[in-house]
């Protein structure tokens, strides 16, 4: 494997991580299981914050990041076979 190759492993590795903590970070919506644990129980801030709307933000950004990195790391291993 190249250092290409690894350098992507390491991206797509770092930003799944950090994708499961950006979506277990989100305010649950009612129903499902954040409201097993408690999170739809939080009905006095029903409106949308601004830390919501950036962590939505970021959480894009992220998701865009880790499906580039999967896709650019299957070209390379693609043209390593």
């Amino acid at each position: 494997m190249s250092v290409l190759s690894w350098a992507l492993l390491v991206i797509l590795l770092l930003s799944s991580a950090i994708l499961i903590l950006m979506v277990l970070l989100h305010k649950g919506k009612g129903g499902g299981l954040s409201s097993m644990f408690g999170g739809g129980m939080s009905s006095v801030a029903s409106g949308s914050t601004v830390a919501e709307k950036n962590l939505t933000r970021i959480t894009i950004g992220v998701g865009i990041i880790w499906f580039a990195s999967i896709i650019a790391f299957g070209l390379i291993m693609r043209t390593m076979v």
